[in-house]
């Protein structure tokens, strides 16, 4: 499969799975995005186009992080978890973003879930 297949094929997942997903400020979408080496997670609110809150592991305080890939996402859902409840936000609605929930978007969800997020 190349390249521009996989692309196309994760912009029809995505752009499925985002007609049935949207966060409002109550209950916003944690949209995660995994490149080779990085993950990315944000709580946005789709009603007023804003980023409530955002984790990555190229964050200063996540540089440091050791173990692997699937290790430093697990605890990047827990810090986006953490940042979610010190807002006061406690449900969200999970947007995979086109890719499977397996591996590291699982651990990111799961850190996520430990973490006090309810999805």
């Amino acid at each position: 499969m190349s390249q521009i297949d996989k692309a196309s094929r994760r912009q029809k997942i995505k752009d499925r799975s985002r007609a049935q997903v949207h966060g409002t400020e109550s209950k916003p979408r944690l949209c995660v995005y995994r490149s080779l080496s990085q993950i990315y997670a944000q709580l946005i609110d789709d009603d007023n186009g804003k980023t409530i809150v955002a984790v990555s592991s190229m964050s200063k305080e996540n540089k440091a992080l050791e173990g692997t890939k699937t290790e430093v996402c697990r605890l990047v859902g827990m810090q986006i978890g953490e940042k979610a409840g010190a807002r006061g936000i406690t449900n969200v609605v999970f947007d995979r973003n086109g890719f499977r929930y397996h591996g590291r978007v699982k651990a990111l969800a799961d850190g996520a879930r430990e973490a006090g997020l309810v999805f």
